[in-house]
């Protein structure tokens, strides 16, 4: 009936405006940032801008003993800012996983996040921005993406875009340095993308409107 045909087209259209994408998230700004006061969610982000290439020995931060890449000034800047707003906003951080490379433990130390628990399965086991083909290192993360966070916190994960690009393809298109997906775990071993958040955009979320 031609009736019930434009109830369910509009029951439809209705359906996929509220989806979730990349492009048009669910939650920003305040919204955003009321719901990660209450925890429950996975903030998945790409370590702060760092070069290309290890920085030469004159350049190397005290701690960088390996002479792995480290963050430059933007990237230190950013990653500081963003710590900076989260704590002003009271966001509870829970657990906290990373790569075990210096560029994303400096991005942890930097936010002052928490206590970096290292994971091999988030590094890039020495080859930068080279993918996995095998597929496990995405399943993994997509793993970890859809554990619930501890009660009344979020679990933030930092790592690199090609582990990302794996797990995520569809969500990460476009990543850029220090931008994080927010997922919220669904409770049955999914989970949904509620925002996207660059690095530059965590303090305009602590500004009081």
């Amino acid at each position: 009936m031609p009736g019930m045909q434009s109830v369910g087209a509009l029951s439809l259209l209705a359906a996929l405006l509220a989806a979730p994408s990349a492009a048009n998230p669910l939650l920003q700004g305040q919204s955003l940032a009321s719901a990660l006061q209450g925890g429950g969610y996975v903030i998945l982000m790409r370590h702060a801008s760092s070069p290309p290439n290890p920085p030469p020995a004159a350049e190397l931060d005290p701690g960088n003993t390996q002479r792995e890449r480290q963050l430059d000034a933007a990237g230190r800047a950013s990653a500081e800012a963003m710590g900076t707003a989260i704590h002003r906003l009271s966001i509870p951080i829970g657990r906290v996983l990373c790569s075990p490379t210096y560029r994303a433990l400096q991005t942890v130390r930097l936010a002052q996040l928490g206590q970096a628990q290292i994971r091999e399965q988030l590094g890039d086991a020495g080859h930068s921005m080279q993918a996995d083909s095998s597929g496990a290192r995405g399943q993994w993360l997509r793993t970890q993406v859809a554990e619930d966070p501890p009660p009344g916190t979020n679990t933030v994960i930092v790592t690199h875009s090609p582990n990302i690009m794996e797990a995520f393809p569809a969500d990460s298109a476009g990543l850029q340095d220090g931008e994080a997906l927010v997922f919220r775990p669904d409770g049955h071993g999914g989970e949904q993308l509620i925002a996207r958040v660059r690095i530059e955009a965590w303090p305009a979320l602590a500004v009081t409107p």
